[in-house]
């Protein structure tokens, strides 16, 4: 009797959509090159299909109310963006750029758990035993109640937990995890979804922690499918540029708290410390010279000072050159165009550089009238006066519009020593009168352009 060759499908692995044949785009979400080919899963049997219909719904009056029983990490920082805590049962997950520090923060958080004598089990999947250790003795990390397990294997790594009932689990990462049921290579979208579906089931009967890395891809997207973060309670996302020492904790999902709490990190030899001051800690630098402008970015729920330089020089070339670093190049050019438009300033034969002080990345369009102050600075070689800080946003008619969260920014640039504003007019009545504060209101960027030389 001939055995039944196994059926393929194609799935989509951003939305999870499945084909029976490879297509280059996906009519589901319209994305290019996402179908990976993978081995049909076995039909479930007709004993589970009949046990999903035997369950009833429960009316809301009826219900229970539990609230979430939190933990602190004992890292500040950490549980601050968690919104105070690790929930018992929870699954975490954590992603960033290689090299970013996620290993690290999590051995971090090892430590501060043994302070309150809780038990962890930490599983790797890229590192051997030896080499987590070196990484633990040069962090100081004694591992009192810390277990190590290097192992891939889904099954292998249940057992373990089931054995050590362990309060907190460590997954690094989920992309080298795989489970002995599939044939699929660890990484793909088949594996992530069952090892995750497992691994929630497993950790939700049994009240468990799970803290889980993952990769992501060239575009900053999590690696795998967009199952994933739906699955999870929390989805953190740990940035940073390599080239500098600073980090940031962000909080993407969470079903437990807010997702506008931001930590920021220092790196050192000895792993990853806070930094006491955020709020300044961009304008350490700051510099004085003609192109430079100082502004106020949210990141989330915290304010930073952060400090916009922009270059203004002369094309040689038959195009104009426009370069952004930390900032998006099409609101760049947006910019150059009100500025010509509204403002006067022919722009058409010269370079421009824009730059964000300190490698910080941003979105933020209350940045958008200090980075027009930057570039009017540059174009007429005057540096601005010491202390000015510009807060607005800039629409293609030229109005300067409200920033979100005004009052928190405001407070915040006082609280560092700023005494004069430039911001939009509607402020003016909510901010009221401030001791030794000049706020000058302004309704178009020319007015803002031109009020800052005038005492």
């Amino acid at each position: 009797m001939k055995k039944k060759a196994e059926k393929t499908v194609f799935v989509c692995s951003s939305c999870g959509s499945s084909y029976p044949k490879w297509q280059g785009r996906c009519p589901a979400c319209l994305e290019w090159n996402t179908l990976e080919e993978e081995k049909e899963l076995p039909k479930s049997s007709g004993f589970a299909q009949m046990r999903s219909i035997s369950a009833k719904p429960t009316p809301l009056a009826e219900v229970s109310a539990m609230e979430a029983i939190r933990f602190p990490t004992g890292l500040i920082e950490f549980d601050q963006v968690l919104g105070g805590g690790l929930v018992q049962g929870s699954l975490v997950l954590i992603g960033g750029q290689p090299g970013v520090g996620k290993s690290t923060l999590l051995l971090q958080i090892t430590r501060a758990l043994e302070t309150n004598e809780t038990s962890c089990l930490y599983v790797s999947g890229e590192e051997s035993e030896p080499q987590i250790k070196l990484r633990a003795l040069r962090m100081g990390i004694s591992g009192k109640s810390l277990w190590l397990f290097a192992e891939s294997s889904l099954e292998a790594i249940l057992n373990a937990c089931e054995n050590l009932k362990p309060k907190v689990m460590i997954l690094d990462s989920i992309q080298t995890i795989r489970s002995l049921e599939l044939q699929s290579v660890p990484g793909s979208i088949a594996q992530i979804r069952d090892c995750t579906y497992k691994i929630l089931e497993f950790a939700k009967s049994r009240d468990l922690t799970v803290l889980i890395v993952g990769h992501i891809t060239k575009d900053g997207e999590l690696a795998g499918p967009k199952l994933l973060e739906h699955m999870v309670d929390t989805v953190l996302q740990f940035e940073g540029d390599k080239q500098h020492y600073f980090r940031i904790l962000r909080s993407i999902k969470n079903r437990f708290g807010a997702t506008d709490e931001v930590s920021v990190f220092e790196m050192k030899e000895g792993g990853l410390f806070p930094v006491e001051n955020p709020a300044s800690y961009f304008m350490a630098e700051a510099s004085l010279a003609s192109g430079s402008a100082v502004s106020v970015l949210l990141e989330g729920s915290q304010p930073f000072l952060v400090e916009v330089q922009a270059l203004v020089t002369d094309n040689h070339f038959t195009y104009p050159r426009r370069t952004a670093m930390g900032l998006d190049l099409n609101r760049l050019h947006l910019l150059l165009a009100v500025l010509e438009r509204h403002a006067g300033l022919q722009l058409g034969q010269y370079d421009a550089c824009v730059n964000l002080a300190g490698g910080i990345k941003a979105a933020d369009p209350a940045l958008d009238l200090a980075i027009c102050a930057a570039l009017y600075s540059s174009f007429n070689e005057k540096v601005l006066p010491k202390g000015v800080l510009f807060l607005g946003e800039v629409g293609l008619g030229g109005e300067v519009r409200m920033p979100s969260r005004l009052d928190l920014r405001v407070r915040t640039a006082i609280r560092q020593g700023i005494v004069r504003f430039v911001l939009p007019k509607r402020a003016m009545v909510s901010l009221g009168k401030v001791d030794g504060v000049d706020f000058i209101g302004v309704q178009t960027v020319q007015e803002a352009l031109h009020v800052q030389w005038e005492d």
